[in-house]
C-alpha cells in the first residue's frame, strides 16, 4: 500500500489505489489544487504507483 502525506492536514494515510487521479478522488481533492511528489519528485496525476512508493500531496501556494 502506497503511504500518502497530506500537508494540508499534516497526516500520513495508507490508501488501496495505486493511480494518483483515483487517490485524489478518493480524498476528494481537485487535482489543480495540489502538487503531487513521489519519493521526493514530482509527479502528474496520471502515475501510476508501486506498493513502497512515498506519496506526499502539497498545496498550490500563489501570491503575488
Amino acid at each position: 500500500m502506497p503511504a500518502v502525506y497530506l500537508e494540508r492536514e499534516d497526516k500520513m494515510i495508507k490508501v488501496n489505489e495505486l493511480n494518483v487521479k483515483d487517490i485524489l478522488k478518493k480524498l476528494n481533492i481537485n487535482p489543480t489544487t495540489v502538487i503531487i511528489a513521489r519519493n521526493n519528485e514530482l509527479i502528474t496525476e496520471d502515475a501510476v504507483l508501486s506498493e513502497n512508493d512515498k506519496i506526499k500531496i502539497l498545496p498550490v501556494i500563489s501570491g503575488g
